[in-house]
């Protein structure tokens, strides 16, 4: 195995070689709950997730076999998760928004013999087949039955006043099975835009190596506040977001449920979070539905920021409500998951948020770049963690731009029962083959410009980047999202319009005057954003599509569903 730079930290490779002295020595400091509760110490995490362990054991679980986790993101679906992985066990984390079919086949298709699943998903599983799943506990209260999804009623699995639950934290013997650093820590399957569902197998050495390179750029400590809001099953909120918040000794608090605008701003008020991890797409609604309004409601306010001597004045008040509305405390904000829109990244610098910025995939455990605050650069995802090597394969002459490849510690061991595809995206000296298109600058900053299967080539073999133009119109006041296709050789905006701002000029009107004034608000929308394209990018029209897209559970369209039409 090469020498890498985490090799060096002098632990054992395995996430609970990582984390269990840390447990000790944070204590009786807070480390899971709700916001509105009070969470449980890391003392008691320990005991917890220890006493679980025992129970897989009782359940016949023994190291390597699967273990499925389905739920809304809770300190149980914590505890369940670490308990798995410390026995050696391997979780197969679910994303809670996958179809109960999709659920179905990933519990077949990764052989998973217990499935851990809250309330709501123990129903969707009721749908569909999982007679190969030999037991099913709730998430909510650790209650274990035998499989009665086919046999019994869905009331009798999650009764509550389990005598189980409150003898958890009594078990707190030695677990039986040790993990090694080659062991599978984790199969977690993508929704990508491909459609194509794959199984990423990630190592102890893999998930582990990623936390200590993350440590080498993040800067929590025990006395921050994290509010979790991404989806614990996916790997950027799994990784950064909970196993590295906890090798760092600080708590983290869960919503408990979706987090809209107005829950979101209670959570805040209540934890003041001075840490979040997020997708650009929570500060693009904030911006678009509040900021931008207040920018444009009257002349003086439209004069003012236009003004270079008093615009700083207005952003920083627009700053300090941004800050108010996130509890303001917060020190840190980092996106991840999907590039920022530049004109949300630039106002965001104007009001002094403070954003930092990352890129990453599953298949890399799954952080490999990032900014922090005040080291970020518009368009830029920010530089290489260490030890991870980028090599931008068959670079355009011009502008530099080719496939991103990859090679660290943290690169996946391969796609579960899947060798044709490993072989198609690992080379034999351990390449990883991101399909991201970008280019480095002369400082290693790192810029993404869209997906390789994406990539439009334009009348003359300009390279088209569709997500580069989409970022574009879904900056627009008009547009909700969009999608860049092309179709008879012409490039086609699908609009999914922003009902709620013009629905003055549709209110009352006839089907027929209803398509007039949209076919003019299309127009109106494809001339401002074309003068901001290069002639071989400019669209040719806009089409409305009366519906938000069909998403991956991270909120990027399923591209493959259009482009099929």
């Amino acid at each position: 195995m090469k020498k890498w730079k985490v090799d060096e930290i002098n632990v054992k490779k395995t996430l609970r070689a990582l984390l269990c002295p840390k447990f000790d020595e944070y204590g009786d400091r807070p480390a899971l709950g709700f916001y509105d509760s009070v969470p449980i110490t890391f003392r008691e995490l320990k005991e917890k997730v220890i006493s679980l362990s025992h129970m897989l054991q009782d359940h016949g679980i023994i190291k390597g076999d699967r273990v499925a986790i389905i739920g809304e993101n809770s300190p149980n679906w914590g505890i369940a998760y670490l308990a798995i992985v410390f026995m050696g066990a391997v979780a197969v984390p679910i994303l809670p928004d996958f179809h109960a079919d999709d659920m179905a086949h990933i519990l077949k298709h990764s052989g998973s013999r217990i499935v851990f699943a809250t309330r709501r998903q123990i129903e969707k599983l009721s749908e569909v087949d999982v007679s190969g799943v030999e037991h099913i506990i709730s998430l909510d209260d650790f209650v274990p039955e035998r499989n009665p999804v086919k046999t019994s009623p869905i009331s009798r699995l999650i009764e509550q006043a389990s005598e189980l639950l409150r003898s958890l934290p009594s078990k707190v013997g030695l677990i039986k099975y040790e993990p090694d650093e080659d062991d599978l820590a984790a199969i977690v399957y993508t929704s990508g835009t491909t459609g194509h569902s794959k199984g990423v197998m990630l190592t102890h050495y893999n998930i582990a190596s990623n936390i200590i390179q993350i440590d080498h750029f993040f800067d929590v400590t025990p006395e921050d506040r994290i509010l979790s809001i991404l989806p614990m099953s996916h790997s950027y909120e799994n990784t950064l977001g909970f196993l590295y918040v906890l090798y760092k000794g600080a708590p983290i608090y869960y919503i408990g449920k979706k987090p809209t605008p107005r829950i979101l701003q209670m959570a805040c008020a209540k934890v003041r979070p001075t840490v979040m991890a997020s997708v650009p797409l929570i500060i693009e609604k904030i911006y678009k539905k509040q900021v931008v309004p207040s920018l444009q409601k009257n002349l003086v306010i439209r004069f003012l920021v236009r003004n270079p001597l008093t615009s700083g004045m207005i952003y920083r008040k627009i700053g300090k409500k941004l800050m108010d509305f996130f509890g303001g405390e917060l020190r840190t904000m980092s996106f991840g998951g999907a590039p920022l829109n530049e004109e949300i990244e630039q106002f965001m610098r104007k009001c002094g948020f403070p954003y930092a910025t990352g890129y990453g995939m599953t298949e890399a455990s799954p952080v490999v770049a990032g900014a922090k605050v005040n080291e970020t650069r518009p368009g830029s995802v920010g530089k290489p963690l260490i030890d991870i090597e980028v090599r931008i394969e068959n670079p355009d002459p011009e502008t530099g731009v080719g496939e991103i490849y990859l090679r660290g510690p943290n690169i996946m061991k391969g796609y579960y029962k899947n060798r044709r595809l490993t072989e198609e995206v690992l080379t034999p000296d351990g390449w990883l083959k991101t399909g991201d298109l970008g280019y480095l600058d002369d400082d290693n900053y790192l810029y993404i410009k869209g997906r390789s299967k994406s990539l439009i080539l334009g009348p003359s073999g300009e390279n088209i980047f569709p997500e580069a133009i989409e970022e574009k119109f879904n900056a627009h006041p008009l547009v909700q999202e969009s999608l860049v296709l092309q179709n008879d050789g012409r490039l086609e905006a699908w609009i999914y319009p922003d009902y709620a701002m013009i629905e003055d000029r549709l209110e009352g009107k006839s089907e027929a005057e209803r398509e007039r004034i949209m076919r003019e608000i299309l127009d109106e929308i494809c001339r401002e954003v074309n003068q901001k394209l290069p002639a071989y990018s400019k669209i040719s029209r806009c089409v409305e599509h009366p519906e938000p897209f069909e998403k991956t559970p991270t909120l990027k369209i399923k591209r493959y569903l259009y482009a099929k039409k």
